[in-house]
């Protein structure tokens, strides 16, 4: 069937362009799963239409649950996470899930599809699951995440899980934007000993032992607790608890989503979950205006400004904080 434009859409342009920003954030917050994905696909294009988008989202979000899911590659996170969604389903809970994805070199785009990871859950209208490129952020996280974030969150989405893309160190990041970090471990990757390696004894709330039915699970869990009962921690932080999960089968997941549960009730309480979010709306902002800055020192062709100051720096003719102050002088003016 052919369609054609009517009132509100003709004399558009044709395309991603050709958007009812309003129209469109009515659909997704009534479920329509078509609108949720065209307004993450304009957070990924960063669209000009984003500035309106956000501001008719903002007096809706702020009431999902934001889950965090972090660990090394093979521990198995995209097994663990559609496990939780299937037992988060189980209790009625509507799902968002924000796969972070290597970026194609090709496309930019994420290498790794939506049905691919999670086709189990493909056909359930109450859950949305999309892949997102990372675009070389060290931390396996986009600047573009809390947007795609508050999308699924002003949809109406209790619980949304970002899963991170599992390059080692770095993913400390993924604790900045969720209310409840995940750190997933599995026996047999030497995870005992990398749990002090890479911090994520500072980031975890919920600790999870995948494939607890292997040798070795529970040195995993024995070492992570002595770790854990050696750092320091202020009087009346969270305690994370170390949980055993085989997510093959799904065993275990019913602990992991109780124990999710119990967390969020904890933040609200004390007032952690405030201050974890205003954090995050922080970053964001930064993260915002440091991008506009860029685009705009590239639209009025500042590259070579640049490129004399290196110079300048190089031949030791001025230092880095005083070139800095001329190039930022320049862009404030």
């Amino acid at each position: 069937m052919v369609s054609t434009p009517d009132a509100a859409t003709a004399g558009r342009p044709r395309g991603r362009s050709a958007v009812a920003v309003p129209e469109l954030v009515e659909k997704a917050r009534a479920g329509d799963l078509r609108s949720v994905g065209r307004l993450i696909s304009l957070v990924e294009d960063e669209s000009p239409l984003l500035r309106e988008v956000m501001a008719l989202l903002a007096p809706h979000a702020g009431h999902a649950k934001v889950v965090g899911i972090t660990g090394s590659p093979g521990v198995g996170k995209s097994t663990t996470t559609s496990a939780l969604v299937t037992e988060l389903r189980r209790a009625g809970q509507r799902v968002g899930v924000l796969a972070i994805d290597p970026s194609s070199p090709f496309s930019g785009g994420a290498l790794l599809g939506d049905r691919v990871r999670m086709g189990d859950h493909a056909v359930d209208k109450d859950v949305f699951i999309r892949s997102m490129a990372a675009r070389g952020h060290l931390g396996g996280l986009s600047w573009s995440t809390p947007q795609a974030l508050r999308v699924l969150d002003a949809a109406g989405y209790d619980v949304i899980i970002v899963e991170t893309v599992g390059v080692g160190q770095s993913e400390v990041e993924v604790a900045g934007l969720a209310d409840t970090t995940i750190v997933l471990l599995a026996p047999g990757m030497g995870d005992g000993i990398q749990a002090a390696k890479a911090g994520i004894l500072e980031i975890g709330d919920l600790y999870v032992v995948n494939k607890a039915d292997r040798d070795g699970a529970a040195t995993v869990r024995r070492d992570l607790r002595g770790a854990l009962a050696l750092s320091q921690r202020p009087e009346g932080a969270w305690k994370p608890p170390i949980l055993m999960t085989t997510a093959q089968n799904g065993e275990g997941l019913a602990e992991v989503a109780t124990a999710i549960e119990e967390h969020h009730a904890w933040l609200e309480q004390t007032g952690e979950l405030l201050r974890r979010r205003t954090r995050r709306a922080r970053d964001e902002i930064e993260a915002i205006a440091v991008t506009t800055l860029r685009q705009r020192w590239a639209g009025l062709g500042r590259h070579a400004e640049l490129d004399g100051l290196a110079e300048q720096v190089a031949r030791g003719e001025t230092g880095p904080w005083a070139a800095a102050d001329v190039l930022l002088a320049s862009h404030l003016e």
